[in-house]
C-alpha cells in the first residue's frame, strides 16, 4: 500500500508524468547535420604552435598519462658580437596519442611559452586507433580553429605589466648616472655633479 493510502495513486501519478512528457515538443538535436553551438572556449583538440615551443619538456613530465612524445636536437646559433655561438633546442617530434589523453589540460597550463591551446573542434574521430597519434603538422593545422582570448575586462583588476608601467611612469625619468670612481677596498662609486 502507497503512503497516501490510495491504491494506485503512485501509477496515476507516473502515468500524468508521462502524459506531461509527451505533449512538450521534442529537444533532439540534429548533430550531424546541424552543427551545435558550443560554449565559448571549449575543450575539443590540442593544437600547437610549434614556433613557440623550445622543448622544455614540461608538457611531457607534467602528463599524467604519457600521451606526450618530444624529441629534439641541439644547434648553435652564431649571435653577433658574442665570444662563442649559443645553442638552442630544435623540435623535431611533438606527438600527442588522443587515444591516451583524457584531456585534463595540465600540459597547455604548464606550457610556460605559450605553445599549446585548446580548440573546440571535436570531430577527429579516426576508424584506426593508430591514427588517433597526431604529430606536430597535425597539431599544427589545429592552431587555425583556436579562438582569440576573451577581452580584457575593463572593469576588472589591471594586470601586473600595466600596474608595474603606470608607477614607472608617474616616477619619471630616471636620473642619469654621474661619472664613477675607484674606491679605496678596489670597487667602484658614483659621483655627484
Amino acid at each position: 500500500m502507497s503512503d497516501s493510502g490510495v491504491p494506485g495513486s503512485g501509477l496515476a501519478k507516473g502515468l500524468a508524468v508521462t502524459l506531461k512528457t509527451m505533449t512538450r515538443r521534442s529537444t533532439t538535436q540534429q548533430y550531424p547535420d546541424v552543427a551545435p553551438e558550443l560554449p565559448p572556449r571549449s575543450r575539443g583538440v590540442i593544437a600547437l604552435l610549434a614556433e613557440n615551443c623550445t622543448v622544455c619538456m614540461l608538457c611531457a613530465r607534467e602528463c599524467p598519462d604519457w600521451c606526450i612524445y618530444i624529441d629534439s636536437h641541439k644547434e648553435e646559433v652564431a649571435v653577433p658580437g658574442a665570444a662563442r655561438p649559443r645553442q638552442r633546442n630544435v623540435l623535431d617530434r611533438f606527438d600527442i596519442d588522443f587515444s591516451l589523453c583524457m584531456y585534463c589540460g595540465i600540459c597547455v597550463e604548464v606550457c610556460p611559452f605559450d605553445a599549446l591551446y585548446w580548440s573546440p573542434e571535436f570531430e577527429y574521430a579516426e576508424y584506426d586507433i593508430r591514427d588517433l597519434l597526431h604529430d606536430k603538422d597535425h597539431l599544427g593545422q589545429w592552431m587555425a580553429t583556436v579562438p582569440p582570448p576573451p577581452a580584457h575586462d575593463p572593469n576588472g583588476e589591471p594586470s601586473k605589466e600595466e600596474t608595474t608601467a603606470a608607477r614607472k611612469a608617474a616616477a619619471g625619468p630616471a636620473p642619469a648616472a654621474g661619472p664613477t670612481r675607484a674606491r679605496p677596498d678596489g670597487g667602484t662609486e658614483g659621483t655627484r655633479q
